[in-house]
């Protein structure tokens, strides 16, 4: 809910230190905040004050021209006739063409207009009221409230009887407005683009609403100031109360206008008894702590517990990946190190490969001198195997030939 103090203060017009009375705070005042549905139903409010506008449809056709056809060299657009001027043999019709028609014209019977449904609209008044009442709100929207007794400002029905805008400049100033109209009459500055041009050539902020419930003079009286707008309690306009379609308008209600929101708005449970049909808009949650529910003892006790998924590892290389490469082969990690010292020149690591290298090499030397000389060598040794076993070949092959020989001559 928007607020939930019990009653508001009503503070007297010209004196605004001494309170009158009290009266207790409308139900529509703590309608819940929907942003979306104020700036939606805006958005399309806005639009219906929108006249039409469109180009005439004779723009870029207002000529006789034809195209040359082929042959010529030329593009086959449309051309204007004669000659003897630089708009003879021009290009004509297209779009693409200097003086041509546009593309798509803009028509008059586009659908400028939007209809709004009547409920959306009283809930976005509802909810714009709410926002009114809450000074975060009003102050986030630009409006300076430090000097104000309270929100919502409620004033004694003196104030609809001012005729003269130098007395309500002096009741708001009292109010402790004077900050605010300050910063409307600061703001004024050169609109930027073409309306400017247009009969709109100045823009300014806009200040407090007046919200009255007779008039006695007093829309005479805040007409002429700065920023400062009025507004029947009967016919409260959602353009007035959220300027832009942002909620928060600093809003300054008569006696008279404050009380008659009960009898226009009513409770949830009456109704509203001026507006047929409609009831105040409930919030979808009395707590809209969502997390301070659902990690309640009460909603996690009837819970199942939470279900363990079977999640895969990312994929990791191990020729990359160090401490992979440590999990998989434990002490890779100073096996690396040791290699890198034992490559660089000067450490002992070094020396000590340099030593072994040495020992192997004459070893090896040893070995051979002893063993890789003379008729006993492995080489050897295996060649000797092979020529016996070619020889016992020979000799074979040489006996079957020559008893070949010998059964020829028989």
């Amino acid at each position: 809910m928007a607020t939930a103090r019990p009653v508001v203060s009503i503070y007297n017009f010209e004196n605004p230190s001494e309170k009158t009375g009290t009266v207790p705070m409308p139900y529509v005042l703590q309608s819940p905040l929907r942003p979306d549905l104020v700036r939606e139903v805006h958005t399309n409010m806005a639009k219906n004050k929108r006249q039409a506008y469109a180009v005439s449809p004779k723009a870029g056709y207002d000529t006789a021209a034809e195209s040359w056809c082929t042959g010529r060299a030329v593009a086959r657009i449309p051309r204007a006739p004669g000659g003897g001027t630089h708009r003879a043999g021009q290009a004509a019709f297209g779009n693409q063409a200097r003086g041509g028609g546009m593309f798509n014209p803009t028509k008059i019977w586009r659908r400028w207009h939007r209809r709004v449904n009547v409920t959306k609209k009283r809930h976005a008044v509802a909810v714009a009221l709410a926002a009114s009442s809450l000074p975060p709100l009003v102050m986030a929207r630009g409006h300076r409230i430090n000097k104000v007794a309270e929100l919502p400002l409620v004033v004694t029905d003196g104030l609809e009887s001012l005729t003269k805008t130098k007395q309500a400049v002096e009741a708001l100033t009292k109010l402790g407005c004077g900050e605010e109209l300050q910063k409307v009459i600061d703001s004024k500055a050169l609109r930027a683009g073409k309306g400017k041009a247009r009969n709109r050539r100045y823009v300014q902020r806009l200040g407090p609403l007046v919200i009255y419930n007779e008039d006695n003079g007093i829309t005479r009286a805040m007409r002429n100031i700065a920023g400062v707008e009025t507004a029947h309690i009967d016919r409260l306009n959602l353009l007035r109360l959220a300027p832009g379609g942002a909620f928060g308008r600093f809003v300054i209600f008569t006696e008279s206008a404050f009380k008659k929101l009960s009898a226009i708005y009513g409770t949830h449970k009456s109704g509203a008894p001026l507006k047929k049909g409609y009831h105040l808009p409930r919030a979808a949650m009395d707590n809209a702590d969502l997390a301070r529910i659902i990690n309640s003892t009460e909603v996690q006790s009837v819970l199942r517990p939470k279900m363990e998924r079977s999640t895969h590892g990312m994929k990791r290389n191990a020729l990359k990946n160090k401490e992979f490469m440590e999990e998989l082969n434990p002490g890779s990690t100073e096996r690396k190190a040791s290699l890198q010292k034992a490559a660089e020149k000067g450490t002992t690591e070094h020396a000590e490969v340099q030593k072994k290298k040495k020992a192997r090499i004459e070893e090896s030397k040893k070995y051979n001198k002893a063993n890789k000389k003379g008729d006993e060598t492995f080489y050897k040794t295996l060649m000797k195997a092979f020529e016996a076993k070619a020889a016992a070949d020979a000799a074979k092959k040489a006996a079957e030939k020559a008893e070949q020989e010998g059964e020829d001559e028989e």
